[in-house]
């Protein structure tokens, strides 16, 4: 057993230490590439708060929280594990306040100054409107709208994981069932490219580089059109 297999031993080992025995250890381990791959694309929205090794651990905790709410994993554990993994994860990173200021301030610059613009003009303003209001250059823009992509791509995150805790007071694959058609029917709202884009993050665990690089377009372009699809599945949601 190699050194990072033993880490991930004793890491499960520990997580898994006050459960009924070798059955949830051996599904643990079975899922600990899923585990590895939500840290994977969580970590770019971290902003260095919580390194990648306690971020895994946290993971682990929501792995086993699923296996215990769920029961015996079948083919549609993978996406309710999914959700909860995620979900631990991303309260962690909100209770250490992961975003930092300079990155808080400068979404919330930019957000404040689209809907000057927005106003102003009547109609959406381009990059190099809100460039020039800014007094900003294109890196500046750039990674403004990546730190505003970030919140949406988390909120989006929690606002699945709550769906998934109201429909949760039977776990099964029933429950699942049901997420999976809400969610169905909110992606029906999206126009083709919000659809690719979500389905590339949540369906395929791309990263935002990753996604960007697949659809040809910029990382800051792929945090704008989630935003958008977010905003329009919340009002779906909403709805029900």
């Amino acid at each position: 057993m190699n050194v990072q297999n033993r880490t991930e031993y004793a890491s499960v080992q520990r997580t898994a230490h006050a459960s009924d025995g070798a059955a949830e250890q051996r599904w643990m381990f079975q899922y600990v590439p899923l585990v590895k791959r939500v840290v994977r694309n969580l970590s770019s929205h971290a902003g260095g708060a919580i390194d990648r090794e306690d971020l895994e651990q946290i993971g682990l905790i929501g792995l086993l929280e699923a296996l215990r709410r769920y029961g015996e994993p079948d083919d549609e554990f993978r996406h309710f594990a999914q959700v909860r993994v995620r979900g631990a994860i991303l309260d962690e990173l909100r209770r250490q306040d992961w975003r930092p200021r300079g990155a808080r301030q400068g979404a919330h610059r930019l957000r404040a100054m689209e809907r000057t613009l927005r106003r102003e003009l009547g109609r959406e303003p381009t990059r190099a409107e809100v460039c020039a209001a800014l007094d900003i250059g294109e890196q500046e823009y750039e990674q403004h709208v990546q730190d505003d992509g970030a919140e949406a791509f988390a909120s989006f995150d929690a606002m699945f994981a709550e769906m998934g805790e109201r429909l949760d007071e039977q776990p099964g694959p029933e429950v699942q069932a049901l997420n999976r058609w809400s969610l169905t029917q909110a992606l029906l709202a999206l126009d083709a490219r919000e659809q690719q884009v979500i389905q590339l993050y949540y369906e395929f665990d791309l990263g935002h580089a990753e996604i960007a690089a697949t659809l040809g377009l910029t990382a800051a372009r792929v945090c704008q059109i989630n935003k958008s699809a977010l905003n329009k599945m919340k009002a779906h949601m909403n709805q029900d």
